[in-house]
């Protein structure tokens, strides 16, 4: 509710700073505020009806992903989405979904949000479940033919769930975290 409330400030606050003289901007509709006003939680509230595997992927990602990723995920260090299991406690530790994410909720979510880096928003709900699925399946977490849906995906155990300690403020310890994952 609060999210939905500070968009719609937020939105309402760019269209009235319009400029007259140029024409500039326009009311958000409600189009607008809906496309930015989604939340998925680690346990998977908030999920989209759809479907998709890694062998459905595979295409997807090698046309919309791959070229800034890499053939196989393992892109450039920075863009590495697969790789660095053990790596965390050394000098050189490698962050990759499979070495670091505690959530693969998080995955859908961010590909939903913000890829293809060029065009968020491009891809259908299948195919971002598919491309999760892919990237999933690469870091050993999930099987080629598994099905990742809305019931699926939050059911997935990260390699690097418990890997993070307790935050001790109110506000984001274990009741709260226990209330974001509902």
């Amino acid at each position: 509710m609060c999210r939905t409330l500070l968009c719609a400030l937020l939105l309402t606050a760019i269209a009235a700073a319009q400029s007259p003289k140029y024409k500039l901007g326009r009311p958000a509709t409600p189009a607008d505020t809906s496309a930015v006003d989604s939340f998925v939680s680690p346990g998977g509230k908030g999920l989209p009806p759809g479907r998709g595997s890694a062998s459905e992927g595979r295409a997807i990602y090698e046309r919309r992903c791959a070229r800034c990723h890499g053939p196989d995920g393992k892109g450039k260090e920075e863009a590495a989405l697969v790789g660095g299991q053990g790596t965390l406690a050394t000098p050189k530790p490698l962050k990759t979904v499979g070495s670091y994410w505690p959530y693969a909720t998080t995955l859908f979510d961010y590909i939903h949000r913000a890829m293809p880096f060029d065009n968020p928003g491009l891809l259908t709900r299948d195919q971002e479940y598919a491309v999760a699925a892919l990237i999933l399946h690469w870091n050993g977490i999930i099987g080629e033919h598994d099905v990742m849906d809305a019931a699926t995906l939050a059911k997935v155990k990260m390699p690097n769930r418990d890997g993070f300690t307790a935050d001790p403020r109110p506000d984001t310890g274990p009741t709260a975290r226990k209330e974001a994952r509902k």
